[in-house]
């Protein structure tokens, strides 16, 4: 039926009307538009830089980020580490060190945007990729996969850092740009259903702003770690030629999409035993100078890289060496070094990126000054078999477990046997994860060390001999097919040849806060035997230092407290980063668990005011 001309005419004028009076659809506060980001409406490229709240103290969180904005960057990038926020299932902590939602606040008060790279997964050299170690206590869970027992654990994860930042993302306004979906999963696997699952459980829990993936530039790698309809970034390390070359296989990949390294190497982290990596200054500024003349935004892995603190630091693993455990340094050669300190690096970048900009850059800020401490004495504090007491309960097991099975998830872990009879022939920890001090009756008969293959020694032990297998955790692997089942202390058996020796005694020693308050504050005890050694550092005034564990073996330190990490003569670290926030003018205890005997010349600690590299 054809309308009267009038009524058409009429209802032309009101569709007219009802279109201009109709609101223009606001402008997002970020977006992906194709090949390019917008801030605002307008092109923005982004100039990042990595940064992990963890392993910065966090009195020194917002001279860090200034120091970043110095630097000409606008963006800066962090995980989220579940391991830190759930340390057991349903307990959260997003407080003091590991305020997320602070630090987020922080960067946006200091003129920064944030990229937040939540997980589950982060890799970042953290234990188990920064999974919660917990994960391993349910038999064949899989994580990175459609496990349902997984599945549930991710999304009350999401659920719950939604609740701390999802009022801080783009799509409400906020600083945080957008969010990485996974990390870098075509290292790991091809199966898009989960990398679905972990999308749908990000929206479901409130997480809403932009999303993004990030994987090594090779097509296999993209192919399994990409979504269609989200957008990728790419990851390299090397000169200006790689950049180029990872750039044209993002391109050649996803035409249509945006061009940016979601990490660019600017250095390299460090394994025990291995020599301390560095990279030029002037490679870096060439290739984030060619970066910024193709447009091409970046973000610096590391920034700033910090310490692995406490029981933080991973592993890894390759084709010849079986095991590589982490320092606790996570220095990376980083434009800023370990206590924040500007480096030629930092300067060299900072002069390419106001070439770029053109704009004058905020004034950089003073640097903090390390300074060399006093020795002081630190004498025995009780071996730790003859604390076990405090520091642990006696759980009687029929076969060796791992550590994770007895509800532990870090530290040190005491298998105990008295022999029913003689025992010549090979004692075999299998698998042994990843140290072991064998002593029987009390002596220190043999160490074990899993980077070496070692899991086996010759014995000859008469009957009635106390057995003791102390095994320390170093650090699960976090990267690769192996991070699934790396769990803790002797994972298999115990055998003398072929035959599997049962009736242990297990002493789970975490070494928690709560544990190490229980200890007795007197001196004494056997020297050479693993135990603890206790000190006062005498100050006027806090300062940054760095602690000499030169001649002190193997082991961890606390002061006032604050897990400083761990130490071991190997190298390449020497010394231990000590935040001047962690001290106190007047007395400042340090306790130190040694499981070498130490050499330290009149056993004593001092600061110095540089890191020492060497490696032994």
């Amino acid at each position: 039926m054809r309308l009267p001309t009038t009524l058409q005419a009429g209802l032309l004028l009101a569709l007219t009307l009802a279109t201009a009076a109709a609101p223009a659809a606001p402008t997002p506060h970020f977006a992906v538009d194709g090949a390019q980001f917008k801030l605002d409406g307008k092109p923005f490229v982004i100039r990042s830089g990595e940064m992990h709240y963890p392993r910065i103290p966090r009195a020194a969180w917002r001279e860090r980020l200034r120091m970043a904005r110095a630097m000409g960057l606008n963006t800066v990038t962090t995980y989220a580490f579940w391991s830190l926020h759930e340390p057991e299932p349903g307990q959260w902590d997003f407080s003091g060190q590991n305020d997320l939602r602070a630090f987020v606040k922080t960067a946006a008060e200091e003129g920064l945007n944030v990229v937040l790279r939540p997980g589950p997964y982060v890799c970042a050299e953290v234990d188990f990729g920064g999974f919660p170690a917990w994960l391993l206590r349910t038999p064949g869970l899989r994580v990175r996969s459609m496990d349902a027992r997984y599945l549930a654990a991710t999304a009350r994860y999401y659920k719950r850092l939604a609740q701390e930042v999802g009022d801080l993302q783009s799509s409400r306004g906020g600083p945080i740009l957008m969010l990485q979906l996974e990390n870098e999963y075509g290292s790991f696997g091809r199966d898009h259903d989960y990398l679905r699952a972990m999308q749908a459980q990000m929206r479901a829990a409130g997480l809403d702003a932009p999303l993004f993936t990030s994987d090594g530039g090779a097509a296999h790698l993209f192919d399994g770690g990409t979504l269609p309809d989200v957008p990728a970034v790419v990851n390299f390390g090397g000169g200006a030629d790689d950049a180029r070359e990872s750039v044209e296989a993002l391109a050649s990949w996803r035409p249509q999409g945006v061009r940016m390294a979601g990490e660019y190497w600017a250095g390299w982290f460090d394994h025990w035993g291995a020599a301390h990596h560095r990279t030029t200054p002037e490679d870096t500024a060439r290739t984030v100078d060619w970066m910024l003349s193709h447009g091409v935004s970046f973000n610096l892995y590391m920034f700033h890289g910090g310490t692995s603190f406490g029981w933080l630091a991973g592993a890894n693993y390759s084709a010849t060496v079986p095991y590589q455990p982490d320092t606790t340094s996570y220095d990376y050669d980083a434009a800023l070094d370990e206590a924040g300190r500007v480096t030629p690096k930092f300067l060299a970048l900072r002069e390419v990126i106001a070439k770029h900009t053109g704009e004058a850059l905020p004034p950089l800020p003073a640097s903090p000054q390390p300074q060399a401490l006093p020795p002081f004495t630190l004498k025995p504090a009780g071996s730790l078999f003859a604390r076990l007491d405090v520091l642990s309960r006696a759980v009687p097991s029929r076969w060796v477990r791992p550590m994770e099975e007895f509800g532990q998830n870090y530290g040190y872990i005491l298998y105990r046997k008295r022999l029913d009879a003689p025992a010549k022939g090979q004692l075999v920890l299998d698998d042994l994860r990843d140290q072991a001090i064998v002593l029987a009756g009390g002596r220190v008969i043999g160490r074990l060390d899993r980077r070496l293959g070692e899991k086996a020694l010759a014995v000859d032990l008469p009957a009635g001999t106390q057995l003791d297998l102390l095994v320390e955790a170093m650090g699960r692997v976090g990267f690769g097919a192996k991070l699934v089942d790396d769990n803790k202390g002797i994972t298999r058996a115990v055998r003398l040849d072929k035959e599997e020796l049962e009736g242990w005694t297990v002493y789970p020693l975490p070494l928690d806060t709560a544990a190490l308050q229980r200890l007795p504050t007197g001196a004494g005890g056997d020297a050479a035997a693993p135990g603890f050694w206790r000190g006062t550092l005498q100050l006027d005034k806090p300062a940054d230092s760095f602690l000499d564990t030169r001649g002190w073996g193997k082991g961890q330190v606390w002061v006032n407290g604050h897990h400083l990490g761990r130490f071991w003569a190997i190298g390449p670290q020497q010394t231990l980063y000590l935040p001047a926030s962690w001290l106190k003018a007047g007395a400042n205890e340090v306790l130190v668990l040694t499981t070498e005997p130490p050499t330290a010349a009149g056993a004593t600690m001092q600061g110095l005011a540089d890191p020492v590299y060497e490696t032994h």
